[in-house]
């Protein structure tokens, strides 16, 4: 029989090996926030000078204390609501009106309606690029992007992009980034010219809609309804890995923190991948959020990260989804 000595030191060291062979801590919803409100949903954009949230709801986007869940206010006169871009600068945000393929602009402090720019068909997500001060709305069905003068809040001019542009960042060089879905490509805008200069493939990602940036190590990630994530290398234009990630993504975010990357799916999961190197990666985790809860909006000043979900009643005819159930929209707010 060993001596006691011994024993106590084996024990100790298989303590300290159980503790650091476990996670130090799991992501998980933390707040669950009942908005109600009529309407499905689309983009959830943060506001991370005032920790805000704007989520577009088919004919208006509310406006959301990140804090504490209460309604601060909503942006009516938007017919087809699905993207939100910040300029903080000038004091104007920016909403897509798809329905009559134009952009909103608004005041940022009392979100009273400012003026209404002429867009595209299908006018979908929208960035802000500060380098420029400019805005880019990427219309779907219209293959194009709108430039819009932020301050001014008047139409540039529109880009042909060659394929349908889902959603895009500014990487905060002069450089805008937008996915195509029908074509399988990353696309790359010079904010100042409003020209595109590059594309490039992210096979085997298939169908490329949610993006986020890593801007520190230029890597761009493409959520793709394939069901895997694709990591470029957006200098040199070329996939650099890919990981799988759930179904039905519909939207990403990039913590440069904890060097965590996220996916919300439809399938109701919340895809955490981790950033082992630009060029390595592993799957963290997999959060269970409701079903449906697809787009999410990540805050880099809290690490916050929000998802939204509500209940549907029987699908129409012809319809892919069925209507909201009254008093069923909810925020959630995932952390560790």
């Amino acid at each position: 029989m060993p001596p006691k000595s011994v024993i106590t030191l084996f024990l100790a060291l298989t303590a300290v090996s159980s503790l650091f062979g476990q996670p130090s801590s799991s992501y998980r919803v933390t707040h669950t926030y009942t908005l109600g409100g009529e309407g499905s949903w689309d983009y959830i954009v943060p506001d991370p000078l005032n920790h805000r949230l704007f989520i577009a709801r088919e004919n208006r986007v509310m406006v959301v204390d990140e804090n504490t869940g209460k309604l601060l206010g909503e942006i009516a006169g938007v017919h087809g609501a699905h993207g939100t871009a910040i300029a903080s600068g000038s004091g104007h945000g920016f909403a897509t009106s798809s329905e009559d393929q134009s952009v909103v602009m608004f005041d940022l402090k009392t979100l009273a309606l400012l003026g209404r720019i002429p867009a595209a068909e299908d006018a979908d997500a929208i960035v802000y690029d500060k380098p420029s001060d400019r805005v880019f709305t990427f219309n779907g069905d219209a293959h194009s992007s709108t430039v819009i003068d932020a301050k001014a809040g008047t139409l540039i001019t529109n880009i042909p992009l060659g394929g349908k542009p889902e959603y895009g960042a500014s990487a905060g060089d002069g450089k805008v980034y937008a996915n195509l879905v029908d074509t399988d490509e990353v696309v790359e805008i010079e904010a100042k010219s409003a020209t595109v200069t590059r594309r490039w493939s992210t096979a085997p990602c298939k169908q490329p809609v949610a993006m986020a940036l890593d801007t520190a190590h230029h890597r761009l990630f493409s959520g793709c309804r394939s069901g895997v994530m694709a990591v470029s290398d957006y200098q040199s234009g070329k996939v650099v890995a890919t990981l799988p990630i759930g179904a039905g993504v519909d939207g990403a975010g990039y913590d440069a923190t904890s060097r965590d990357a996220f996916f919300s799916n439809g399938d109701g999961t919340l895809t955490v991948v981790h950033q082992d190197g630009p060029d390595q990666y592993h799957v963290l985790e997999s959060v269970q959020t409701p079903v449906g809860s697809r787009n999410l909006g990540l805050d880099p000043a809290n690490h916050r990260v929000f998802v939204v979900s509500a209940k549907f009643g029987p699908v129409p005819q012809g319809k892919r989804r069925g209507p909201v159930l009254p008093g069923t929209f909810a925020l959630l707010v995932i952390e560790r």
